[in-house]
């Protein structure tokens, strides 16, 4: 692969490494960088380039605190919830830090049926879950026609009065008329992670298969955005690669589309590579990342690109997410599994494709999230109300879209407090809802949120504005 190859794509690879090779900054310009993220308008590639030069914890530290301060001011006290629900484990792809990967003989294999993925479903929506993510291998013998299927499958189920509000999807790199397919079905984001977007250490790690493919890959989401798909989600695995150059090659990405479609990426995940059986890479981690480190990436992420929604799965335990949510997450899966038919069936963790760290049922999640006074969110009042893409971040950048989502966060949580909650999570969720409600600061936007939960309490559900 020769250098001319390496940087032809919006990722130039000399260029990022480069900017990694600068002095320390100064606590001047430090400071400078900080006053600049509170402005809330984000950081260019060379300011977080610079940040990322700090080792001295007291600094990253200041960034850390920084990053909490943007995301009180976005996004308040509100967390954003989900499950993923897996479809199907068969993959052509050789990954070698995954589970799923083509060569791994001793994983069981399973491609859900209609009925099954219909009871996965049931099960989420039993639990309280409103929004899913379906996500499937890369499975030659299945097609787009497949998983819109599945996703037409999963709204239709109805468990009493509830069902699911918001599908994400996560799946393979379709081609424009693929795309096309799936934006005619009622779906919220599209996410696909880069992995790494180093293509040296990209060839490294997938060795065959359509996903072999580095540049299909990392555009991707110009492709579905082409084809109509407001919000996209970008993302990297954290541990194949240096993690300072994956910072800001998800920097540039989303100045990429930024500029491509007048809208940057809608959500950024990080995950870190976790255990996986019959997964070599997964087992011996190349570029290991700390918790320090990791907390250091959640920070910069959030002030670089502050109305961009931040993923945080329960690959992480249960310590280092609450710390990553004060730094910046937005959105987190709760009382999740990784293999297909695992809801329904209770399978334990045969056929998932990575180890949890965070095993707590959702009920579970949500009785630490109200301790420690946070929001517990299902709202899909945006997507349902067009709210999406340029549109939403018309809204973010001069602070309006509060006024939506911390109300829709309120009734939703509200609804799970009422219908699934035992007696003493409610009342302690109750409390909670009184006080972000008595401590909004405008009457008017009081009385309405104090309106539509009396709806909620009269009986009336799927409550948004």
């Amino acid at each position: 692969m020769n250098a001319a190859t390496l940087n032809k794509t919006f990722i130039d690879r000399d260029k990022l490494y480069g900017l990694l090779e600068g002095p320390t900054p100064s606590d001047s310009e430090v400071t400078a960088l900080l006053n600049k993220a509170m402005k809330l308008k984000g950081l260019s590639l060379e300011d977080v380039a610079v940040l990322l030069r700090i080792h001295d914890p007291a600094t990253i530290h200041r960034i850390q605190e920084t990053a909490h301060q943007v995301k009180e001011i976005i996004y308040g006290k509100r967390l954003v919830l989900f499950a993923p629900v897996y479809t199907g484990n068969k993959c052509s792809n050789s990954c070698t830090y995954c589970a799923f990967r083509q060569e791994n003989t001793e994983l069981k294999r399973t491609v859900l049926t209609i009925p099954q993925i219909e009871n996965e479903v049931r099960f989420l929506l039993k639990e309280g879950h409103k929004r899913i993510l379906l996500i499937c291998g890369e499975d030659e013998e299945s097609s787009i026609d497949d998983f819109v299927e599945g996703i037409r499958a999963a709204y239709r189920v109805k468990e009493g009065r509830a069902s699911i509000r918001r599908i994400n999807v996560e799946i393979a790199p379709l081609d424009v008329e693929g795309f096309r397919k799936l934006a005619q079905e009622k779906i919220g984001t599209y996410i696909c992670f880069q992995e790494t977007y180093d293509p040296v250490q990209y060839k490294k790690y997938h060795l065959k298969g359509p996903k072999a493919d580095y540049e299909n890959r990392l555009y991707v989401m110009d492709r579905a955005m082409e084809a109509g798909i407001k919000d996209v989600g970008i993302g990297a695995l954290f541990g194949l690669g240096d993690y300072r150059f994956e910072v800001l090659a998800l920097m540039e990405h989303a100045r990429h589309l930024e500029e491509a479609f007048g809208c940057g990426p809608h959500t950024v995940s990080v995950p870190r590579i976790e255990p996986a059986d019959g997964a070599p890479v997964a087992n011996h981690v190349p570029h290991p990342v700390s918790d320090d480190d990791f907390k250091k990436i959640v920070a910069l992420i959030r002030i670089a690109l502050p109305y961009t929604g931040i993923i945080l799965s329960t690959r992480e335990n249960e310590t280092i997410r609450k710390d990553l949510f004060h730094y910046g997450i937005s959105q987190i899966s709760a009382g999740s599994r990784t293999n297909p038919g695992a809801y329904a069936d209770g399978g334990g963790d045969t056929g998932a494709q990575f180890a949890l760290g965070d095993h707590r049922t959702l009920d579970e999640v949500i009785s630490q999230l109200i301790e420690d006074e946070y929001i517990p969110s299902f709202c899909t009042g945006c997507y349902r109300k067009g709210r999406v893409g340029a549109d939403f971040m018309d809204l973010a950048k001069p602070g309006l879209i509060k006024e939506f989502c911390l109300p829709n966060g309120l009734f939703t949580f509200r609804e799970y407090l009422t219908d699934y909650a035992s007696p003493s999570l409610r009342e302690r969720g109750f409390a909670l809802i009184e006080k972000i409600t008595a401590e909004v600061g405008k009457v008017s936007l009081e009385k309405k949120i104090r309106t539509h939960l009396a709806k909620i309490d009269a009986g009336e559900r799927d409550v948004y504005l």
